[in-house]
């Protein structure tokens, strides 16, 4: 609610407008200088987006490509457009999902993944107990897909995308408010609604055996890049990813450690930085950049259970289906 009071005293005015993400570390011309708050500190605040339709992983059919040149890059737009602006029916017995109107895709960087560590562009392997755990899950999910709403994934119950997942948008909403005070960074998310409230003046993490979904941030500044280390992450293994060209499903621990860098790189542009280190569920620490541009307006509600019916549908239907299927077995 706190973060909400500060998002509501920006006030900003006008309607959102569509914008073409540009690549992360763009050269500004030398004119230019960063802005700063009224307290000396380098200025974030305002709406921004990080819609694109780079993959977060080098597609297989690109690897050993980091970079496209121009003429690939618009071919390859060319046809992931053709590939992804076309309705599909839904089989019979399903309402479907989200149509085209709804979707946000964004362009194509000239970089071909958005992992740029591992230098393959690919996400680093499960540890084995990671393995173990996505094993376990998915044999849930095939024999116990709506027992109660528990077994349904974080995100599709409204709860959070955990971290890093918040900061890495989706298919739509991939909007983002930041508001800076001497001692605090708020950063707002559209999608589930998530707020995070960063201090920067100094303390200490909490106490370790305190978890949290979104963790427990603090901040620093070095240079003109804010630096943000997140501890104390509740373990979150169901977070879907939806970027691009494919679907990809993170993971944290208990022990995870998420270092994250926003660098104002000129009027329209910060550079995202993520680094995710958790040897419990990754052979190896991941970094990803993520380009954030402009938005004009404000950020809109997303109020995730207002008026939303899946969930009772979703377990009122399992309940139908086992009814029948009981009835089925009778002599």
């Amino acid at each position: 609610m706190k973060a909400r009071a500060l998002v509501a005293a920006v006030g900003l005015a006008g309607f959102l407008a569509g914008t073409l993400a540009a690549p992360a570390g763009a050269q500004q011309t030398s004119t230019w200088r960063a802005p700063r708050t009224p307290w000396g500190h380098p200025d974030l605040q305002g709406t921004w987006t990080n819609v694109t339709a780079t993959p977060l992983e080098r597609p297989r059919d690109l690897a050993g490509t980091p970079v496209l040149t121009e003429e690939e890059r618009a071919e390859r737009f060319r046809q992931f457009t053709l590939e992804t602006t076309t309705d599909t029916v839904p089989p019979a017995g399903s309402a479907g999902s989200h149509n085209e109107y709804w979707r946000e895709r964004g362009g194509l960087l000239h970089r071909t993944s958005l992992v740029v560590d591992p230098a393959d562009g690919r996400l680093p392997p499960l540890t084995p107990a990671a393995r173990r755990l996505r094993s376990r899950l998915a044999g849930a999910w095939r024999t116990s897909p709506a027992d109660g709403p528990e077994s349904r994934d974080l995100f599709e119950r409204c709860v959070t995308r955990g971290l890093p997942g918040t900061m890495m948008g989706n298919f739509y909403n991939h909007n983002y408010e930041i508001l800076q005070t001497p001692d605090h960074v708020v950063i707002l998310a559209e999608m589930i609604h998530d707020a995070r409230i960063v201090p920067l003046e100094g303390r200490p993490h909490v106490d370790r055996r305190i978890r949290q979904w979104l963790g427990d941030p603090r901040g620093w500044w070095e240079g003109g890049t804010l630096v943000i280390e997140t501890t104390n992450l509740r373990a979150v293994d169901q977070t879907t990813i939806s970027r691009g060209l494919g679907v990809i499903t993170l993971g944290t621990s208990a022990a995870g450690r998420v270092v994250e860098r926003f660098t104002r790189r000129g009027p329209d542009a910060i550079d995202y930085r993520v680094t995710v280190d958790d040897p419990a569920f990754y052979a190896a620490p991941w970094t990803a950049e993520v380009p954030m541009t402009t938005r004009q307006g404000p950020l809109f509600e997303y109020a995730c259970h207002e008026g939303n019916y899946g969930m009772p549908g979703i377990l009122a239907g399992h309940r139908a289906e086992e009814r029948d299927a009981a009835a089925v077995d009778r002599p």
